[in-house]
């Protein structure tokens, strides 16, 4: 295939035109490289070809015995003119079409954005929610314990002074003590723990085994967070929900402590083989979200588990 051999006066004037080298020989090919005249009505008549500005391609060559030029009339370069008009303004309504549809596509980029953004404030926003309404319930027991731990200092200082009442007041402190023993033996019905309070009563009692040893306490509460928060983030991803109970850093960190290993279990996580796996019908999400902020709580409160009986 070349490019096929058109008359190089005709081109010339063509392209003085203002047409295309590669539409000039196309219109002086396929018109018969007769005249511009011809050339000229040839491309008025394809200008919507999809290939009009592609260089044609033929497999043998055209000799042009006639080098004569054909006189550029008036018409001619108006309707040449007309031909540059249509061209530039249909460039110009492509690059308008080009311009709008990037304006949508950054528009439609910018709510993405938003969107996303709107729901990390969210997630961050629940997150905190949860993390304060987990403190507030902290403090509540702890202020609990301390009011209860002052009832009984109470009622053992009452207890000291009862050989030094009168004989009145002695049976009277008895009698109340009676009330008390009759209390103590019909206790009322404890309401059901739930899920949350195993999780915080399993780190609390993991603290309280491990005084000694702060540093591992807060190495096992980080890497149970991190177990916590990978699942909360990758519900779906396998990889997260499963944890090789004979990995030499989850024995190290997790499975000495007493404890570490049942905070999973509070949380889902069930012994299958070598493994602990969190089914993922049973992957739930609220609880989990729960687990972390308890979590949180005892990595950044340096009372947590102190007040606790």
């Amino acid at each position: 295939m070349a490019v096929p051999k058109v008359n190089e006066m005709l081109l010339q004037d063509l392209e003085e035109m203002g047409f295309p080298r590669s539409q000039a020989t196309r219109a002086l090919y396929y018109s018969g490289n007769k005249n511009l005249e011809d050339a000229i009505h040839w491309t008025i008549d394809h200008e919507n070809d999809p290939d009009i500005d592609v260089m044609p391609l033929v497999d043998v060559d055209i000799d042009i015995d006639s080098p004569q030029s054909f006189p550029i009339t008036e018409e001619i370069r108006i309707k040449a003119q007309k031909l540059r008009e249509q061209e530039h303004k249909k460039k110009e309504e492509e690059q308008k079409r080009l311009e709008r549809e990037r304006e949508k596509e950054r528009i439609e980029a910018g709510k993405r954005l938003l969107e996303a953004k709107r729901i990390a404030e969210e997630n961050a926003r629940q997150r905190n929610l949860a993390l304060r309404k987990a403190e507030k319930e902290e403090e509540k027991k702890a202020r609990e314990n301390v009011l209860q731990k002052l009832q009984q200092d109470k009622i053992n200082r009452r207890s000291k002074h009862e050989s030094i009442l009168p004989i009145d007041g002695l049976a009277n402190v008895r009698s109340s003590a009676t009330t008390i023993e009759q209390q103590d033996k019909n206790p009322k019905p404890v309401s059901t723990i739930e899920k949350v309070d195993y999780l915080r009563e399993c780190l609390r009692s993991l603290k309280r085994k491990h005084q000694a040893e702060h540093g591992r306490v807060r190495k096992a509460f980080e890497t149970l967070s991190i177990y916590v928060g990978n699942v909360v983030k990758n519900p779906n991803e396998e990889k997260y929900r499963k944890i090789r109970l004979s990995n030499p850093l989850f024995q190290e960190r997790v499975a000495s402590l007493n404890g570490g290993v049942e905070f999973l279990e509070l949380c889902g996580f069930e012994r299958t083989g070598d493994f602990l796996y969190l089914p993922h019908e049973k992957c739930d999400i609220a609880l989990l979200n729960s687990a972390g902020a308890v979590m949180n709580s005892a990595i950044t409160n340096p009372f947590f588990g102190l007040l606790s009986t």
